[in-house]
């Protein structure tokens, strides 16, 4: 009896010898839920992330918006706040968008503006320059030039962003918003003013 005791033992072995290497399975199934876990997570994040990352307004200006909602105050070349709801209270506004100050391209649509700025005054129009460059360099430029307008500076890109124009780099282009403050015209992107874009000087543009 006891041989067949040992016997039994002996079948018994390969039985739990079987459950021991079967057991592996189980923890490479762990490890893996945990992965596909971090997996999941991460595209959460992701998810999360492209949510929050864009800076631009919900909804840009467009034409038929008003100022009037604008809730900022910009400095000019001068450092004097300008109150964005305000600028087109009394009179029309041609507004237009530079990249860069006291740049080729922009110095020509800014002189552009310069040599239009009568025309577009005596239709009831105001002109504003619009850049994220600091007031004083936008102050060197305007004299440089001889600029009779007021630049206004955003290098927060507060009302470059709300226009459409970009948030990390200005688009050249150019707005016009009637008296009271609704926009009337919107041109971008636009080149930088020669005889070949009349629209960029005509006072047509304001009319």
């Amino acid at each position: 009896m006891a041989r067949k005791a040992a016997a039994d033992t002996t079948t018994a072995e390969p039985r739990r010898s079987t459950r021991i290497s079967s057991q592996p399975s189980p923890k490479a199934k762990r490890k893996a839920d945990g992965e596909g876990s971090r997996v999941k997570k991460k595209t959460k994040k992701a998810a999360e992330d492209s949510d929050e990352s864009p800076h631009e307004p919900v909804e840009h200006l467009q034409i038929g918006s008003s100022l009037t909602g604008m809730s900022m105050t910009l400095p000019n070349q001068n450092g004097e706040d300008v109150e964005i709801k305000t600028i087109a209270s009394e009179r029309g506004v041609v507004l237009f968008l530079v990249p860069r100050a006291d740049t080729p391209g922009c110095t020509q649509q800014a002189c552009a503006y310069r040599d239009a700025y009568d025309k577009f005054t005596e239709a009831g129009y105001d002109v504003y320059c619009l850049s994220a460059d600091e007031p004083g360099k936008q102050g060197k430029w305007k004299d440089k030039k001889s600029l009779p307008y007021n630049l206004l500076s955003d290098p927060k890109r507060t009302f470059i962003s709300a226009l459409g124009a970009g948030t990390t780099k200005t688009s050249r282009s150019h707005f016009v918003f009637a008296k009271g403050g609704v926009m009337v015209d919107k041109r971008m992107p636009v080149k930088p003013a020669d005889r070949r874009y009349p629209h960029t000087t005509s006072p047509s543009l304001a009319a």
